[in-house]
C-alpha cells in the first residue's frame, strides 16, 4: 500500500527532482510534487512524496523529520486527506442589499 507524505519548510529552490533523490535513500519513491504557486511558478515550500509502503514511509519520517535540507529544518509527516471546500472563491457580493436602503438615495433636508 502506497503511503503519501507532507514535506514541509523546503528551501523555495527546491524542484521535484531534489525531494526524489533525498527520499530514496528511505525506499521507492513512487511520485513526488513541489507545490509551486500559479502566477511565479515559485515553489511554495513544500510538497508530497509517495512512498511504495507504509514502512517506506515511517522510515521516511524517521530519517527526515527535523533534519537539516540546505539549511532549513524539514518537516515530513503523513499526508492527511484533501479537505474539501467551497466551490468559487473571490468576492461573492455584498449580501442582502436592496435598492433605496443606502445613504445616497436618502433625501438632504438641507
Amino acid at each position: 500500500m502506497e503511503a503519501k507524505l507532507y514535506v514541509g519548510n523546503l528551501p523555495f529552490t527546491t524542484d521535484d527532482g531534489d525531494l526524489q533523490s533525498l527520499f530514496a535513500q528511505a525506499g521507492t519513491v513512487t511520485s513526488v510534487q513541489v507545490i509551486k504557486d500559479r502566477a511565479s511558478g515559485r515553489s511554495k515550500g513544500f510538497g508530497f512524496v509517495e512512498m511504495s509502503s507504509g514502512d517506506e514511509a515511517q522510515s521516511a519520517i524517521n530519517m527526515f523529520h527535523g533534519k537539516d535540507f540546505n539549511g532549513r529544518a524539514m518537516t515530513v509527516n503523513l499526508a492527511r486527506p484533501r479537505e474539501e471546500r467551497p466551490a468559487g472563491g473571490g468576492f461573492r457580493g455584498g449580501g442582502n442589499r436592496k435598492p433605496g436602503s443606502g445613504d445616497r438615495d436618502r433625501k438632504r433636508d438641507y
